[in-house]
């Protein structure tokens, strides 16, 4: 990312739709289809194979409805919805941008997630290491519903999986659904805040890699690593500054500044941020279908707009082949 992370600021800002240019550089990989136009893009996504609702050619199919022209598959720690989401984005016309969530160490009292792009080879350091992040996965799931159930809450793997479509998918939000199902919850609001948030009764913790981790696994892989809804860190100001510093420094390549929640302050805050230190400005919605009621792919709340130049960006910052 090179002069910017001595703090001037690259020209980036993802919220306006460029001018048009010429045509893009034939040595890039998984270049825009032809005939396709340069439009908006959505660079955060989750379906059935995480814990999203939809399934992956669905996404896809809701991106090209909102006028995307590319869009970025992401679940939880696997790869597997990609195939499906490829077919149905080249016979959409569009681009799929292949990628993950993986879930990180803490640094304060929030999460810290990050999004991997250009990655969808399972054999690769990156697919090796979400395999054994799924069997994780599996064993605290297990965990969970016997926790559920010594609290007297009839909910077991099998009905989580039933809101997920595939066993590996089953995450926290199907577990969720499972209760209000069973009448122990009125809301997935009050199944988090009650019983599976971080401070929860029934919340078991699960495995984590350190930024650093993830970072030198997209590299490895072929990818970047883009830091998701910064917000969520647990951070503000100066603190949240050293933080992403000490990412940009690990291999971060981008900050997820354009949020489908995000206000247009905060927005322009974070994009801010990530000039301060080379990073790009990356935007997405971060839908998940039924358990994000409230964001759309494409348009998050409404007012989400990230320029397809955004993608260019993270292209040029890929590792050599």
């Amino acid at each position: 990312m090179g002069t910017g992370r001595d703090g001037r600021a690259p020209d980036h800002a993802p919220t306006l739709v460029p001018p048009a240019r010429g045509p893009p550089d034939p040595g890039r990989r998984n270049d825009h289809p032809a005939g396709s136009l340069r439009r908006v893009i959505d660079l955060h996504t989750h379906s059935d194979r995480s814990d999203g609702s939809d399934p992956p050619g669905g996404v896809v199919d809701r991106a090209h409805d909102a006028g995307c022209g590319a869009v970025a598959l992401t679940d939880h720690d696997t790869l597997d919805g990609l195939p499906e989401a490829r077919a149905r984005a080249e016979a959409r016309g569009m681009r799929l941008v292949p990628g993950c969530e993986v879930s990180c160490v803490p640094v304060a009292g929030g999460g810290v997630h990050v999004l991997v792009y250009f990655v969808d080879d399972p054999r690769s350091p990156l697919g090796t290491e979400l395999v054994r992040l799924r069997d994780d996965r599996r064993i605290r799931n297990e965990a969970l519903a016997a926790r559920l159930q010594e609290l007297g809450i009839p909910v077991t793997v099998e009905a989580a999986a039933a809101h997920a479509g595939t066993a590996g998918g089953v995450g926290r939000p199907h577990f969720a659904r499972a209760m209000v199902d069973v009448g122990a919850v009125g809301s997935l609001d009050e199944a988090f805040a009650r019983y599976l948030g971080n401070s929860g009764e029934a919340y078991v913790p699960k495995g984590r890699l350190t930024v650093a981790d993830v970072c030198r696994l997209a590299r490895d892989s072929g990818g970047v690593a883009v830091l998701a809804h910064p917000r969520s860190v647990g951070l503000t100001g100066g603190a949240l500054a050293t933080a992403v510093a000490d990412m940009a420094a690990a291999g971060l390549v981008g900050l997820e500044a354009v949020y489908g929640r995000y206000s247009p302050r905060q927005r322009t805050d974070l994009v801010n941020l990530a000039h301060r230190f080379g990073l790009v400005a990356t935007g997405g919605s971060d839908y998940h279908g039924v358990t994000t009621p409230d964001l759309r792919v494409g348009t998050g709340t409404g007012d989400l707009k990230v320029a397809d130049r955004v993608l260019d960006q993270l292209d040029a910052a890929r590792p050599a082949a």
